[in-house]
């Protein structure tokens, strides 16, 4: 419970945060499964990816991937397909996590869903010139990517916000879950990294508000992948045109700048209103 909007905010950002209990349960599966595949294939090295390892994952726990990285021996690349090597993946999996755990193929990894989160195990090689490629089912191709230039990019604007850009991109990924995560979350955290270069956060809701402002323009458009491939990142998950994608960010624009104007007029409760229809429960009742 909070009665004013700074507390408020503050127990936004704490309820966000992944437990200390469960980040060692992800160190404990990660390093299982890292074990598992390396019974029956050579595994160069390999390293924790996507939200979890940039500190961007929001709780809860369950609802979320966490991502590992298996960079092979390249003497499986003429062997295997793309599809194959994710094949040959799960199959390793499957002798080690064969009750209690589906292990699924998709796209670019092998998932295993257990009681509490998934972990997806991505089989890759190391790319040369930098970066890594990783195999995609689908198309039948390889996708260059690098993780660590997206953490490092993360970072170094989490270090120029003095600490606040990462939590104010939890907050958008909150957002956008309460709308049934209509946009990739990795694009969500580029564009307010975006919107915020050069940006003084002075405190939360404005930068919130300020994020959803801008964000009805740039959610228009793609954001440019830092791995520095040229590859850039689709905005849409579930939403399928740019009006309904504006729309969503215009609705909790409006509702942010309701909030704020209800603030200043000493109207705490009814701000409280305002924001929990942006974040859900996840922000506290006023009280």
């Amino acid at each position: 419970m909070a009665t004013s909007i700074d507390g408020g905010f503050t127990s936004l950002k704490q309820n966000l945060e992944i437990t200390g209990l469960q980040s060692a349960t992800v160190s404990t599966r990660q390093q299982r499964v890292r074990e598992a595949i390396e019974k029956e294939i050579t595994v160069l090295s390999s390293f924790l990816a996507g939200s979890y390892q940039r500190s961007t994952m929001i709780a809860p726990l369950s609802e979320a991937d966490i991502d590992i990285f298996i960079v092979l021996d390249p003497s499986y690349f003429e062997k295997y397909t793309p599809a194959a090597l994710l094949d040959r993946v799960r199959t390793v999996l499957l002798k080690t996590y064969n009750t209690g755990t589906r292990i699924s193929r998709n796209g670019q990894a092998v998932t295993l869903t257990f009681s509490d989160f998934k972990v997806d195990a991505v089989p890759c090689y190391n790319r040369k010139g930098g970066g890594f490629l990783i195999p995609n089912s689908i198309g039948g191709n390889w996708i260059s990517t690098n993780p660590p230039a997206h953490e490092a990019h993360t970072t170094a604007s989490n270090k120029a916000h003095n600490g606040d850009i990462v939590p104010l991109i939890k907050m958008m990924r909150r957002w956008n879950r309460e709308i049934n995560s209509a946009f990739k979350g990795f694009y969500l955290e580029l564009m307010t990294i975006d919107i915020l270069n050069n940006i003084t956060i002075t405190d939360y809701p404005s930068g919130v508000r300020y994020v959803l402002d801008k964000g009805r323009e740039k959610i228009k458009f793609k954001q440019i992948d830092p791995a520095g491939y040229g590859d850039q990142v689709n905005p849409l998950d579930n939403v399928t045109t740019v009006e309904d994608a504006v729309s969503r960010f215009t609705t909790a624009y409006n509702r942010a700048v309701k909030a704020e104007g209800f603030a200043a007029n000493g109207k705490i409760p009814a701000a409280f209103d305002e924001w929990r229809k942006i974040f859900g429960d996840y922000f506290p009742a006023y009280g």
